[in-house]
């Protein structure tokens, strides 16, 4: 395995009775880069997401991660090397303040649940860092503020900062901007151009524009396998991607929807 690249795949499948969902992926995601996976509906790239954070075991192929194989290993163990996922670690907490949902998180890496059941009191430590984390996504002045009075956009700012506790070494965004509106979605794609430093993200996105303006590399996947790989600027001029992902003809180009 290359130096350059923190996570590999070579020739990772999914099959479900028959159905190929996941058909010999060979992802090469370089350490300190945000990378895009991409394409249409049903193309693969949750169930390529869920073999990565093994909530799904491949039907065959491997999963290298910073050199060591990392295809048989569980979860959490694969959570304890860093790889960890957006948005399935995180569920905000509703009712708990901002603050406490990150201080929450940074509980999560200390050496024993026993932690939870402790006075409230010797949680304070864990504030200064809590508040380092939203003052990071912007947060800061809502640290007191029930998670439930969030507007959506915040909730997912909130949502990054959580992963963050989590110190990740790669940070796995599922379809960070979905639902929100154009407002929201500028925010939070400021939000992962800023955290991403010193970070490598590997994103599952729909949002061109996202893609477009802050990914370095994208993989575009159609019916489970690589199609294209490469910068936005060769894989949208690629006259497969535009008709694969955008269900156009080939001389228009990706993204003019």
């Amino acid at each position: 395995m290359s130096e350059n690249f923190i996570l590999q795949t070579r020739a990772l499948t999914k099959e479900f009775k028959g159905f190929v969902a996941v058909n010999k992926v060979d992802l090469n995601v370089r350490r300190g880069t945000i990378h895009a996976l991409i394409g249409p509906n049903g193309a693969g790239k949750t169930t390529c997401f869920n073999l990565l954070t093994k909530f799904l075991t491949p039907t065959s192929g491997q999963i290298l991660f910073e050199g060591h194989d990392i295809t048989a290993e569980s979860s959490a163990r694969i959570a304890r090397r860093g790889v960890i996922r957006s948005f399935q670690i995180s569920s905000v907490f509703p009712h708990l303040s901002v603050l406490e949902n990150v201080r929450v998180a940074l509980q999560r890496k200390l050496p024993t649940s026993f932690y939870f059941w402790m006075p409230e009191k010797t949680l304070h430590p864990l504030n200064d860092q809590a508040m380092e984390l939203l003052a990071a996504v912007d947060l800061e002045s809502s640290a007191q503020l029930p998670a439930v009075e969030l507007s959506y956009g915040r909730k997912r700012a909130l949502e990054i900062a959580t992963t963050l506790a989590m110190e990740p070494t790669l940070m796995l965004l599922d379809e960070p901007t979905q639902g929100m509106g154009l407002e929201d979605v500028d925010r939070i794609k400021q939000l992962i151009k800023k955290v991403s430093v010193n970070r490598t993200i590997l994103m599952v996105e729909h949002n061109m524009s996202v893609v477009s303006s802050i990914a370095d590399t994208i993989t575009v996947l159609q019916r489970g396998a690589t199609l294209a790989e490469g910068p936005y600027e060769e894989v949208s001029k690629n006259p497969a991607v535009i008709e694969a992902y955008m269900g156009t003809t080939a001389n228009e180009p990706l993204g003019a929807h």
